[in-house]
């Protein structure tokens, strides 16, 4: 406990210390978050029983944050079609839009503002060309032959990704004279947590099995939502770094301070008080890791990806152990990271593969197989 209790019992943790923690993560880091909002809706707009060859159903999903213009989640909702009782589902953010995830011509192409690097992206806007130009990013196709859905938005459909952006549900919340000190991770987590809104009502798939994942930045937010949201049952941050599996305090890869200047928006305003000394953060990310316990965490990562402190990452595993022991959960196999191309598998669990800083058709296999044993594979 902050006041130096010990925790000693499961009834500490989740009635004192889990709630400290998360109250200490909303001040001097993420923000804090709105309750789901009163006015939301959520339609099936389309529905498409025939994707890949008859082996799966597709479902484009509009969730409407609210009233007066609120921003709109469009979610897409892939279901295998051979399965014995609801699917286990992935659900997470991507980059680039729908459109690219699948080479489908019925999938709404996106209408708001997109980063200038995604492909087919002209003036800021998506364009037919950028149509399933990521299909190997997700490998949706890959999923569904093993019984699992997939659940993806765009990140923009709730926060754009730059620091002056206004039709966000930030500024939503802003008009409506709502303030809230959150951050677009915060923001992002959120709008994971509506789409899983979404997903507890869908008879296809399996509301106990829902699992996130995230690539990057996008994996921050992945595990910011498991942290928050406990209907979630397992987490794969993938490559996520500074700000979400790598320690603040690390020497290697981006520091504090280097993504606060980069990414101002990204985290609440008393985060960058400690731009200079993050030791004086009165926690580190394996407490962020910690309130996911005593559900399952896949740490992945890249032999080449530095930035992102893949050593680091590892050493909030064994940070984070007790609290998983505390709870009755298996923790951490290992006490070093295992070889390259070597899944290990524990409740907390660590991948590092060759190559760079990206999400690949390779890494899904082992998301697969990380799911197959705590989830439980899926009978179809």
């Amino acid at each position: 406990m902050s006041n130096g209790e010990r925790v000693a019992t499961r009834k500490q943790w989740t009635k004192k210390r889990r709630p400290e923690l998360e109250a200490l993560f909303h001040h001097y880091m993420y923000g804090t978050t709105p309750p789901r909002p009163a006015g939301m809706k959520m339609d099936v707009e389309n529905v498409d029983r025939t994707l890949f060859g008859g082996r799966a159903t597709k479902k484009e999903i509009t969730i409407t944050l609210g009233t007066n213009n609120a921003p709109q989640i469009h979610l897409l909702l892939v279901v295998p079609n051979e399965r014995k009782g609801p699917a286990p589902v992935f659900v997470g953010l991507n980059f680039c839009g729908n459109h690219t995830v699948l080479a489908d011509p019925g999938v709404a192409l996106p209408t708001g503002w997109m980063p200038s690097n995604c492909p087919g992206v002209e003036n800021n806007r998506a364009t037919e060309a950028g149509r399933g130009k990521q299909v190997d990013v997700w490998a949706v196709e890959q999923s569904i032959d093993r019984g699992y859905a997939v659940a993806t938005f765009y990140n923009g459909d709730v926060e754009p990704d730059r620091p002056d952006a206004t039709e966000g549900i930030r500024g939503h919340y802003v008009k409506a004279r709502q303030k809230y000190d959150w951050g677009a991770l915060a923001a992002w987590a959120w709008g994971v947590s509506r789409a899983v809104d979404y997903l507890v009502t869908d008879k296809s798939v399996d509301p106990e099995r829902i699992a996130v994942v995230g690539h990057s930045r996008n994996g921050k937010a992945a595990l910011v939502a498991a942290a928050f949201d406990e209907r979630i049952a397992l987490a794969i941050p993938l490559q996520a770094g500074c700000g979400g599996t790598a320690p603040s305090r690390g020497k290697t890869g981006e520091s504090v301070k280097q993504i606060n200047d980069h990414f101002p928006h990204w985290f609440n305003t008393t985060f960058k008080n400690f731009n200079e000394q993050p030791d004086k953060l009165p926690f580190d990310q394996h407490c962020l890791i910690a309130l996911c316990a005593p559900r399952p965490m896949l740490l992945s990562n890249a032999t080449e990806d530095t930035w992102a402190n893949p050593q680091g990452q590892f050493e909030m595993l064994p940070a984070a152990d007790p609290v998983y022991r505390l709870l009755g959960a298996e923790g951490l196999d290992a006490t070093q990271m295992p070889e390259t191309g070597k899944l290990l598998d524990s409740t907390l669990g660590y991948y590092i593969r060759p190559g760079k800083h990206s999400m690949t058709k390779e890494d899904w296999k082992v998301f697969l197989d990380f799911a197959d044993k705590h989830l439980g594979k899926p009978a179809h």
